[in-house]
């Protein structure tokens, strides 16, 4: 299963999309068509890749946007962009979702006391590589951690990739421990401090701050399946989300996307541009 991306407007602008293909070269919805599980036998799933490694634009799957392509978020009508806080530089990780997931703002979760935040399940990727926008890759889940953003919860699934070459040394939380110290104890700084500048409070975490294990992790993700799979069920979209698809609703459930419909779609949006400058702030550096 191969999947290949097509990029729209103009990098570092409002106007800019990242629309998915499949291996026929269709148009897909990376939050719906892309299969949750890439081998379920081995518990491996697809990560699609938001926002590589030392990069700082908030990227992120457009869920209320049909076909969902990845755009740079927009608060307050200005382009997301997280800031550096010392010793960091932009994201720590490559970060991304697992598509075919939906965390519920309608479920009050047992472990956090709160609701899901209305979005797919978060990944961060560990490994060596620095990948690229867009990139659907095939992770091996390792742990967890349950973070509190503004009341709502917001898991953060710690993963590699499979083709990496530590992969086969990192089988769970505590390998990370050990393969990789130092790691976890900045992914919780990096969460707690990251809107600090923009004037938010730290986030907070459950369980003491504390990682739970592969199988937690896999369970919570399987969960927030089910959740999916509900909300692609529905006729009406919940919380504004699009969920049209071309692969996983019949053709007389609402939510079926032609390939027809979803080339007009793409063919609504600006053809790729020159990029544009991104602003000196963003290298800015932050002490909290």
């Amino acid at each position: 299963m191969s999947f290949t991306v097509e990029e729209r407007g103009n990098l570092n602008s409002p106007s800019y999309r990242l629309f998915f293909k499949n291996g026929e070269n269709k148009y897909i919805s990376p939050f719906h068509d892309i299969p949750m599980f890439a081998d379920e036998s081995q518990n491996i799933f697809h990560m699609v890749v938001e926002v590589p490694r030392w990069t700082n634009a908030k990227m992120e799957i457009a869920t209320k946007d049909l076909l969902n392509p990845i755009k740079q978020d927009v608060k307050k009508g200005n382009l997301r962009y997280v800031a550096n806080v010392f010793p960091h530089k932009g994201y720590i990780w490559n970060y991304g979702a697992i598509p075919q997931t939906w965390e519920n703002p309608a479920h009050k979760d047992a472990d956090t006391g709160c609701c899901g935040d209305n979005d797919p399940i978060d990944v961060c990727e560990i490994g060596t590589k620095v990948c690229s926008r867009g990139d659907v890759i095939k992770v091996k889940v390792l742990g967890i951690l349950a973070m509190i953003d503004e009341g709502e919860t917001d898991w953060k699934v710690i993963a590699i990739n499979v083709e990496d070459s530590e992969a086969k040394a990192l089988n769970n939380i505590a390998d990370v421990q050990r393969v990789k110290p130092g790691v976890l104890e900045a992914t919780v700084s990096w969460f707690r401090k990251y809107k600090v500048p923009d004037g938010k409070p730290e986030n907070k975490f459950a369980f003491n701050n504390e990682f739970k294990d592969k199988d937690f992790a896999i369970e919570v993700i399987k969960s927030t399946h089910n959740f999916w799979k509900d909300l692609i069920s529905k006729v009406d979209n919940v919380g504004g989300l699009n969920c049209k698809n071309t692969s996983v609703s019949t053709g007389g459930s609402p939510n079926c996307c032609t390939a027809e419909d979803a080339d007009a779609a793409v063919n609504q949006t600006c053809p790729c541009g020159k990029e544009e400058p991104i602003p000196s702030s963003v290298d800015k550096w932050f002490y909290v």
